[in-house]
C-alpha cells in the first residue's frame, strides 16, 4: 500500500490563520484550552451516573423491568463516558497534565474498551486519514455487509443496507468487546502503521479484559436472583443500546452527503494539506443546541475536534463561530447539519447511495 503524504508545495494559510485566532480567543479571555469548571461538574455526572447506575443494578433488588431499563441506562452511559471523558482524556485535552489524562483515559476499560489501541486507532490513523478508503480503519464498518465508499467491495444485499445498517451499528459494542481490540493488537499493521505493541501493553489488552468480564458477566451471575437468559437479554440490552449511540454518533460526523472520501494520486500525494482535509472529510451537527453538547461530548462538532483535538471539547461551541468565519473567507467548506434528525436523514441518504450504486453494478 502506498505511504500516503499531504500536499505540502503550497502552503495553505488557512490553518495557521485560524490556530491563531482560536489561540487568541483563549489568551483574551485568559482561560484554559482544557476542562473548566463546567466540564468537571459532566465529568462527575457521567462518572457518577455510571457508578450509581452499575451499582443499582448489581446491589438492589428490583424487578425485571426495572434492572432491564436500568441495564438500558448504564449502555447509554457507557457510551457519555466514552464520549464525554475518554475521549478528552486521551486526546491530551482533559487536563495539562498527562498524569491525569492517563487517569481518566483508563475508565475506557470500564466500558469494555482499550485506550491504548483506541489511541492509536482514533488519534493517530483516524485523525490523520479521515475519510481516506483503504487508510482510514473507520470506515470499514462491516465488510461485505455495509458499503459506503466506491472502493469497497460490492454485493446485492448492499442494496437494503439503508434498512439493516442501524440494527448492526448496535453490535459494534459487542464486537469491540468480544473481538476488535484482539484483532486489531494483533494484527501487524493498523491503517499503515506497523506496530510494535510494549510488553505492558500486552498485560494490559488481557488483565483489563478479564476485569471487564468479572465485573459486567461473573458478579452480576453471582450476586443477582436472576435466570442465565434473564442475564443474557440485560447483557445483549446494554450493548445495543452502546453500540447504537456510539454508531449514530460516530457516523454523522463523516459519512454525510457533502463530505469527500479522497483518493491520493499515482504518486500517494492527496491533493489538499491536512488541514483542508479535515474540512472536506468532517462534518457537524446540531451545533447549536446546548443538549446534543453535552450528552456527546463535543462528537457533534467534529470539525472544530479535528482541527483542535488538544482543545477540550466544552469550548467547541465558542470557537466553531471562529473556524466557521475563518474557513468562508478562504473559501473552505464548512459542513453542518442544523439538527441531529437532519444528520440521521443524511446518513441515510449516503447509504441508500452507495448501497444502490452496488446492486446497480453487481446487476
Amino acid at each position: 500500500m502506498t505511504r500516503l503524504k499531504f500536499k505540502t508545495q503550497t502552503k495553505s494559510a488557512f490553518f495557521p490563520t485560524v490556530r491563531l485566532k482560536v489561540d487568541n480567543y483563549f489568551k483574551e479571555h485568559n482561560i484554559s484550552p482544557n476542562a473548566n469548571g463546567n466540564m468537571w461538574l459532566k465529568v462527575i455526572f457521567f462518572l457518577g451516573g455510571f457508578l450509581l447506575l452499575y451499582n443499582l443494578i448489581i446491589t438492589s433488588s428490583f424487578n425485571s423491568w426495572i434492572l432491564l431499563l436500568l441495564t438500558v441506562l448504564l449502555g447509554m452511559f457507557s457510551a457519555f463516558i466514552g464520549f464525554n471523558i475518554c475521549h478528552d482524556a486521551i486526546h491530551d485535552s482533559l487536563s495539562s497534565n498527562k498524569k491525569v489524562n492517563k487517569g481518566f483515559s483508563f475508565l475506557f476499560n470500564l466500558v469494555g474498551a482499550n485506550p491504548y489501541l483506541w489511541s492509536i486507532m482514533h488519534n493517530t490513523v483516524h485523525h490523520t486519514f479521515t475519510n481516506i478508503p483503504g487508510h482510514d480503519e473507520d470506515l470499514v464498518v462491516a465488510p461485505g455487509l455495509i458499503r459506503i465508499t466506491s472502493e469497497e467491495p460490492v454485493n446485492k444485499i448492499q442494496r437494503y443496507q439503508h434498512l439493516y445498517a442501524f440494527p448492526l451499528y448496535s453490535l459494534a459494542s459487542l464486537s469491540w468487546i468480544f473481538r476488535k481490540d484482539y484483532k486489531k493488537f494483533f494484527q501487524s499493521k493498523i491503517g499503515q502503521l506497523k506496530i510494535r505493541h510494549p510488553k505492558i501493553e500486552y498485560f494490559n489488552l488481557f488483565f483489563f479484559k478479564a476485569l471487564y468480564y468479572f465485573l459486567f458477566i461473573i458478579l452480576p451471575l453471582l450476586v443477582l436472583n436472576i435466570t442465565w437468559w434473564q442475564f443474557i437479554i440485560g447483557f445483549t440490552a446494554l450493548h445495543l443500546t452502546k453500540g447504537l449511540t456510539m454508531g449514530m454518533v460516530f457516523q454523522l460526523a463523516h459519512v454525510v452527503e457533502g463530505t469527500s472520501f479522497p483518493k491520493p494520486n499515482p504518486s500517494g500525494n492527496i491533493e489538499d494539506n491536512w488541514a483542508e482535509h479535515q474540512m472536506r472529510t468532517t462534518a457537524n451537527f446540531a451545533t447549536g443546541n446546548n443538549i446534543a453538547a453535552f450528552f456527546l461530548g463535543g462528537l457533534n462538532q467534529q470539525i472544530e475536534h479535528h482541527l483542535f483535538p488538544r482543545v477540550c471539547h466544552i469550548h467547541y461551541q465558542k470557537i466553531g463561530s471562529i473556524i466557521k468565519e475563518t474557513a468562508k473567507e478562504f473559501d473552505l467548506p464548512y459542513i453542518e447539519n442544523p439538527t441531529f434528525f437532519d444528520a440521521l436523514k443524511s446518513h441515510y441518504h449516503v447509504l441508500k447511495k452507495f448501497g444502490k450504486q452496488a446492486y446497480l453494478n453487481k446487476s
